[in-house]
């Protein structure tokens, strides 16, 4: 315990860190601010310019666009009704209308506050949590792997954009994404349509940056002469006392919410906002006031959201599993950088790990500052017209593509990849199950033909196995639960 210490406390001690921690902080709250973009589109424009970092240095900066984006949606929330990022919708709600009273210092104070609380709470879970966690992971072999991987698919019903039958499409459309390449125990190739280039597979970095910056610049196309109704900001002050008072135990419940939800596979920060939001509605004693300005609202929605930022990392680190859309970037980056998830992460390379928990510890109190003394002026960058913004966007991506590996086909992928996702989204379907699918699907792939190798191809002795069971039958009431639940409720009612 004490070497990890030593090794979070050393983020202190490396200046070009902390200069890259300082400015990705910006960049992570200017992305946030930006209606339209958020954490994992940041992360996905980022990723390419990462490649050529230390592997401690690209994570941390990864790392911290997720944590100071998802916090800085809630500025344009408050003040122009319009969430920068999916996971501050929930902070409309009552932050909205208590800066429409003429109080928008009070309610960014809140956020900030709830945000650093639930950020800080979840980077000392992870820090607690991922250790023992890898050590439970040693017991897993490639019966229990494969389980794990149809079990992170299955929770992808449960996300809630989209809707579950869209999402589970979307994942087997990714898993199917997967195969394409050359299959590596027969040596078959496949969808590869005579292009050489893909023998290795599709590249997860050109496939990210168009399902998620190019379909966004796509579906944002439509909001090109779109008026906000802004909030005039004076001034932000720190709550009151009295304020402390009211929301410690709705940020209290909402970070252990946002940490839950967070590690949950395929959640993330979203569905924890909601949660936490609906959870300090039905705890408060001033339920009137919802809807209204509570300032409760707030803060069960922000420390939510953040909190669910650690928590997402839990999976992602040790088990290879993403907790989110933005942990998805972060696992290719975690792979592109030879820091392969699982157990042995956090024994042979346990110094880089603590120093990214120390990384996303330091953003979290970085953007703390900026959020309460910067927020006027980061609040005017949304007023950047979308016709300048966009062709920039574009241009990175673009770049971004090609530097991976200077190859046109990249672009090619990365430009396909973005109509594939503005048109999914376009008819209802969530660009995140496909981004996990095509992560997992290697891992069911794999993990399913070792274990045909260990039990000579019986393939119902993976069933045997008690935690890939356990597992499995998780999978199946992901899937099923709600229907079950639903055919036992109707049977009670025909016999009564």
């Amino acid at each position: 315990m004490i070497e990890a210490l030593q090794a979070m406390a050393s983020v202190v001690l490396d200046p070009y860190l902390i200069v890259l921690i300082l400015l990705t902080t910006i960049m992570g709250v200017v992305i946030g601010v930006l209606p339209g973009l958020g954490a994992t589109t940041g992360a996905a424009l980022l990723l390419p310019f990462t490649l050529t970092m230390e592997p401690v240095h690209a994570i941390a900066v990864l790392a911290t666009i997720y944590v100071s984006a998802t916090f800085a949606g809630s500025i344009t929330a408050i003040l122009i009704n319009t969430p920068g990022t999916a996971a501050a919708a929930a902070t409309t709600f009552d932050g909205y209308p208590l800066a429409k009273r003429g109080e928008a210092g009070r309610a960014l104070g809140i956020a900030v506050i709830s945000s650093t609380f639930g950020g800080v709470f979840s980077v000392i879970v992870l820090c607690i949590a991922a250790p023992v966690l890898a050590r439970v992971a040693y017991e897993f072999r490639p019966p229990e792997y494969f389980a794990l991987a149809l079990f992170g698919l299955s929770m992808l019903a449960s996300i809630s954009a989209g809707g579950a039958v869209r999402n589970l499409i979307g994942g087997v459309f990714g898993v199917w994404l997967a195969t394409i390449g050359v299959e590596r125990t027969t040596g078959v190739e496949r969808f590869m349509f005579g292009n050489y280039e893909l023998y290795e597979g599709l590249s997860f970095v050109p496939v990210f940056i168009g399902l998620f910056a190019l379909s966004e610049l796509l579906v944002q196309s439509k909001r090109v002469n779109e008026v906000v109704d802004a909030i005039t900001l004076k001034a932000v002050k720190l709550p009151t006392r009295e304020d402390y008072k009211r929301i410690w135990k709705t940020v209290l419940r909402s970070c252990g919410i946002g940490t839950f939800i967070g590690v949950l596979p395929a959640e993330g920060a979203t569905v924890a906002s909601m949660i936490g939001y609906s959870e300090a509605r039905r705890w408060s004693k001033n339920k009137e006031e919802f809807g209204k300005g509570a300032i409760e609202g707030i803060a069960g929605a922000e420390s939510a959201n953040n909190a669910a930022t650690g928590g997402a990392m839990v999976p992602t680190m040790v088990l290879g599993i993403p907790g989110s859309g933005t942990t998805a970037v972060i696992l290719v980056g975690l792979m592109v950088h030879g820091l392969r998830p699982g157990p042995y992460l956090f024994t042979e390379q346990v110094d880089k790990v603590y120093q990214i928990f120390g990384a996303m510890l330091l953003a979290n109190i970085v953007f703390m500052a900026m959020g309460l003394y910067a927020a006027k002026l980061f609040a005017r960058i949304s007023l950047i017209p979308l016709q300048i913004l966009w062709p920039i966007v574009f241009a990175l991506a673009v770049i971004g593509a090609y530097a991976l590996s200077s190859s046109l086909l990249d672009v090619w992928i990365a430009l396909i990849f973005g109509v594939i996702g503005f048109l999914a989204r376009r008819h209802g379907f969530a660009v995140a199950p496909i981004a996990v699918g095509l992560i997992l699907g290697e891992m069911v792939e794999t993990n399913f033909q070792n274990s045909l190798k260990m039990f000579e191809g019986d393939w119902w002795r993976i069933l045997t196995q008690p935690l890939a069971a356990m597992f499995l039958f998780f999978a199946v009431l992901g899937l099923f639960g709600s229907s079950i639940v639903s055919g036992i409720s109707r049977l009670r009612s025909k016999a009564d």
